[in-house]
């Protein structure tokens, strides 16, 4: 049967495939098969160049893509793993952290350790020493659900 559909197509059956896999990737995204995609396209450009040889047998061409896709795996996996690098926003998407420092006005008192506070547009629940209503208070902590504050 692979052997049928590699002979029927030819070399492009490797560019069919990869093209396929990119297609995926994108309806599926996970940044994986776009590494196999690129080993299939570059095995389809091998076997452009080599179509005619004896030894470019269907087996030599998927040993030739399966070791293709490996190595650009690693190398794929080694370049988004680069992308861990410092960030002008390293908060962005843990707002309650970005909150740490910033100081506000009490708009609930804080009594047996819980209150509220207004910042921005958002109302968070405030952990912290008892305290009246219209106290500063800064932001010291997030639990991700409430904000640990002290009095300034």
């Amino acid at each position: 049967m692979i052997q049928g559909i590699i002979g029927e197509l030819g070399p492009w059956a490797w560019w069919v495939l990869g093209i396929v896999l990119l297609i995926l990737e994108v309806l599926l995204p996970g940044v994986f098969l776009v590494w196999i995609g690129i080993a299939a396209i570059v095995t389809g450009v091998l076997s452009l160049a080599l179509w005619g040889e004896a030894l470019w047998s269907w087996h030599v061409q998927w040993l030739v893509f399966a070791v293709l896709s490996l190595v650009s795996a690693l190398i794929g996996r080694r370049i988004v793993s680069r992308s861990g690098e410092a960030s002008d926003q390293p908060h962005l998407n843990q707002r309650g952290q970005s909150l740490i420092g910033r100081t506000a006005t009490l708009e609930q008192p804080i009594t047996e350790g819980r209150g509220r506070i207004r910042l921005d547009d958002t109302m968070w629940s405030v952990q912290g020493p008892d305290l009246p209503v219209g106290a500063r208070v800064r932001v010291t902590a997030s639990n991700g659900r409430d904000l640990t504050v002290e009095p300034v």
